[in-house]
């Protein structure tokens, strides 16, 4: 999982929010404690922290006072809206932009796109 071009912070959330992206962990589940974190990807538990910290302050996770952190309601939702909105910047814009300038219109993109979606029998 480590990637030396990104905090180990960063890669600890993205983590946590893949797995309540896919469904693994379960809104109002319980996630996964600092300390397992840590242990599990052999890290600083103050490392572990600030990656959990910044999913709290996301509102992603919430702490039940001396039982541990669980996935907030709604946070499945906010993910996806949030991904949605990345996948649009980093892939749809960037398309859109290069099909007017090589003079695609609307219904042509959707037409490539259909049929590059659709699989091909040999």
């Amino acid at each position: 999982m480590i990637d030396d071009g990104k905090a180990l912070f960063l890669q600890i959330a993205e983590r946590v929010e893949d797995e309540i992206v896919d469904g693994t962990l379960a809104e109002e589940s319980q996630a996964p404690s600092t300390n397992e974190l840590a242990a599990f990807h052999r890290i600083n538990p103050a490392t572990a922290a600030k990656g959990v910290s910044m999913l709290v302050d996301k509102g992603v996770l919430y702490k039940r006072r001396g039982i541990g952190m669980f996935v907030a309601p709604g946070a499945r939702d906010l993910l996806l809206a949030e991904r949605r909105a990345a996948f649009a910047d980093a892939y749809l814009r960037p398309l859109l932009t290069e099909a007017r300038r090589i003079g695609l219109s609307p219904d042509d993109v959707r037409a490539l796109i259909s049929e590059h979606a659709t699989p091909t029998t040999p």
